[in-house]
């Protein structure tokens, strides 16, 4: 049986954590990098800095070498676009191969462990 609190619990802790990355390797970036579109040159200033994200070059959301080398700042636009062009790229590729999608990241691949320690 499962203990809906216990997960709820472990869920929490997780977004907890995630966003505690978020925050740590965005506030490198900025700190890093001019605050500038890479893509459209649009410019930022703290009013509108909140429209400025950090896209991580090779998609892995996990590596975030100190000296920024993975990330680029993108505005909410070019960061949806290459998201969507990525995508598509990926869907021409499996369609020319015949091949299914696969994923590669494991999001709850240590949710056991997780659930054990709570």
């Amino acid at each position: 049986m499962v203990d809906d609190a216990k997960l709820d619990r472990v869920v929490a802790e997780a977004r907890r954590q995630r966003d505690e990355r978020e925050r740590g390797y965005r506030e490198q970036a900025l700190k890093l990098y001019p605050w500038v579109c890479g893509r459209c040159a649009r410019e930022f200033t703290r009013a509108n800095l909140h429209e400025l994200t950090v896209h991580h070059r090779n998609h892995d959301h996990d590596h975030n070498p100190p000296d920024g080398s993975n990330w680029e700042l993108l505005c909410l636009y070019c960061h949806d676009n290459e998201h969507a062009r990525a995508l598509e790229q990926r869907e021409k590729v499996q369609a020319s191969t015949g091949r299914g999608a696969s994923a590669t990241h494991q999001p709850f691949a240590a949710l056991g462990d997780l659930l054990k320690k709570s």
